[in-house]
């Protein structure tokens, strides 16, 4: 690297950094504005499911899962939170009494989702970056993927913790029930969700990148 080039690369972390930053702060204040106002709950006729978990997963296929697991903290924290504040079902008590399972699955939905987004998308081992063959049905089934599999981990993980823990409060056949009803409906408004802000997102990041480069 020649002296001319580096207060170019110089300039680029500082960019990168302070748009990992704004990223984070958006989503995390996202999150807590769709858990108070309830917006992040989409009542059905056998019950309400969440889409909290959708500004982590799209946190963290954006920007890495360093911002995916400081938004998921941020949820896990408000979740405990609004539990102690207005918390009257099990799963507020289990919050609560054993805090770690509002915070350990929201943390791990960020990794997860960008793990899978970049394995399938082909920039795992690529420093993050596309390669130029990756077209629009790689980077969907990536980013649909990475959707899913984030907000299965927080499904699973949470409802599984309720049965260990509050085994005669939440028994197994419940959180069974609960899971294939919510899981996939849960997953598919989490991917349907993330495509359609990532996508535009990024093609608009791409035309960005190639004026600068023209």
């Amino acid at each position: 690297m020649t002296k001319k080039d580096r207060p170019a690369t110089l300039g680029s972390m500082n960019d990168d950094r302070i748009r990992k930053i704004v990223t984070a702060g958006v989503f995390s204040a996202l999150v807590i504005v769709l858990g108070v106002t309830n917006l992040g709950f989409i009542l059905l006729p056998l019950g309400a499911i969440t889409v909290l978990q959708v500004p982590v997963i799209i946190g963290a296929i954006l920007e890495g899962p360093g911002v995916g697991v400081f938004i998921g903290l941020l949820f896990g924290i408000f979740s405990i939170v609004q539990a102690a504040i207005i918390g009257v079902t099990p799963a507020d008590l289990a919050f609560l009494h054993y805090p770690w399972i509002a915070i350990v699955p929201r943390i791990l939905i960020g990794p997860a989702a960008w793990f899978v987004h970049s394995l399938i998308g082909g920039t795992l081992f690529r420093g993050g970056k596309s390669s130029r063959q990756s077209g629009l049905a790689r980077e969907t089934a990536a980013v649909a993927a990475g959707a899913v599999t984030g907000s299965l981990i927080n499904t699973i993980l949470v409802l599984s913790s309720f049965a260990l823990f509050l085994p005669d409060v939440i028994s197994w056949q419940i959180v069974i029930g609960l899971a294939s009803l919510n899981g996939p409906v849960e997953a598919g408004f989490s991917a349907a969700i993330s495509l359609a802000v990532i996508l535009p997102w990024k093609g608009i990041s791409r035309r960005k990148g190639s004026r600068l480069n023209a």
